[in-house]
């Protein structure tokens, strides 16, 4: 009697996209990602520094919210938390279009910079010659423009001779950096990296402050930019050819979406809200700028629009927990005087749980079955 593996040749793992799934599921897969994330983060805490978990994780919410004995410093703090997410949010509202029609938009860091650069500009050249109000305007109008035109650049290349929008766009975000830089060098010939505040004794080209604080003014335009987008992607035409031209330009064609002028006037869109949160940086904000000024947040936005499925809504929770764990990591690792790459490891392993647990909404894994027979 001998016996055969009828399942041999076969692979061990089939990967395979799932029908469909519920809500609860969903909820559930995702909380056992963060559960283990948090236990590898406390076994990684325990190891690596031999503080305990709970500690770390009460100086990171420290960190964000303050502590309960100061305040003054709680409003301070959280209103710093919230105004960081509402930047974040806007850019990745702004990079949330092109990327449902399937416009790889990599250039946020870039025409978030070439706002800021434009609104850097107006400050310096009409601070004191024109109204503060129609600076404002200025800078805004021209932080938007400036912003459509480098991403409609690329656009218009991929619509017309199909080059790669991945690469080029990226490419203009080195440009941006070097333009910047340039400007920086005539404008002030110390070698500094930055301008320093501009127009810091009269205020020129400032936003008004609220309560005390330059930044709220960024904090309610991001709403309202929430509120636009959410209702723009979902219930307008443009919307709706957004969607079906990310489908399949084919089928665009067919139902009589002229696909060009899409791409062209959604990556415009693109860019137009990255030129005005440039403005919002420089005018609400930061009232400097430097090559830097961004952050590394125009990369950022494109996980945080991936994660959140191009949901304007959803993008909410999710900006403020990456902001979350960017600033409380820096908290804690600050207060028990640990190396900041500790920080961000903790950082990316949480983050790196969500991102897998979005993949085991979408397909499941099934192990191969061993299946034997005997042949006699």
């Amino acid at each position: 009697m001998t016996k055969t593996d009828k399942s041999h040749g076969e692979p061990l793992i089939h990967i395979t996209k799932r029908a469909d799934i519920s809500f609860w599921q969903s909820v559930l897969i995702h909380l056992l990602g963060i559960t283990a994330a948090l236990i590898i983060c406390s076994l990684l805490i325990i190891f690596v520094t031999g503080s305990k978990p709970l500690d770390i994780f009460k100086a990171m919410i420290e960190g964000v919210v303050g502590t309960p004995a100061a305040n003054s410093g709680i409003n301070k703090q959280y209103m710093e938390f919230i105004h960081k997410t509402a930047i974040l949010l806007a850019i990745s509202l702004a990079v949330t279009p092109a990327f449902k029609m399937k416009f790889w938009n990599i250039g946020a860091e870039g025409q978030v910079l070439m706002g800021a650069l434009a609104s850097a500009y107006c400050m310096i050249e009409f601070g004191g010659r024109v109204n503060n109000t129609l600076l404002l305007i200025i800078m805004l109008v021209v932080s938007i423009l400036m912003g459509a035109l480098w991403a409609v650049i690329p656009a218009i290349c991929k619509a017309l001779w199909n080059t790669n929008e991945t690469l080029f766009t990226l490419m203009m975000n080195y440009i941006a950096t070097t333009l910047v830089s340039y400007f920086i060098m005539v404008k002030d010939r110390s070698g500094r990296s930055d301008l320093g505040i501009i127009n810091e004794r009269t205020g020129y080209g400032y936003l008004p402050s609220l309560f005390g604080r330059n930044y709220l003014f960024n904090i309610f335009i991001t709403v309202g930019l929430l509120v636009i987008m959410f209702v723009y992607l979902k219930y307008s035409k443009q919307g709706y050819e957004i969607s079906v031209v990310g489908g399949s330009e084919n089928t665009a064609r067919y139902v009589g979406i002229n696909v060009k002028t899409v791409i062209i006037r959604t990556v415009a869109i693109s860019g137009a809200i990255c030129g005005l949160v440039g403005f919002m940086m420089i005018s609400g904000d930061l009232h400097s700028i430097k090559s830097t000024v961004v952050g590394g947040q125009g990369f950022t936005a494109i996980m945080v629009s991936w994660m959140s499925k191009f949901n304007p809504l959803i993008m909410v929770p999710v900006s403020a927990l990456i902001v979350f764990l960017s600033v409380g990591s820096k908290s804690a690792t600050s207060a028990y005087r640990i190396d900041n790459s500790v920080g961000d490891i903790l950082a990316a392993i949480v983050i790196f749980s969500i991102i897998a647990c979005e993949f085991f909404t979408m397909y499941k894994i099934d192990f191969r079955k061993s299946k034997r027979r005997a042949d006699t």
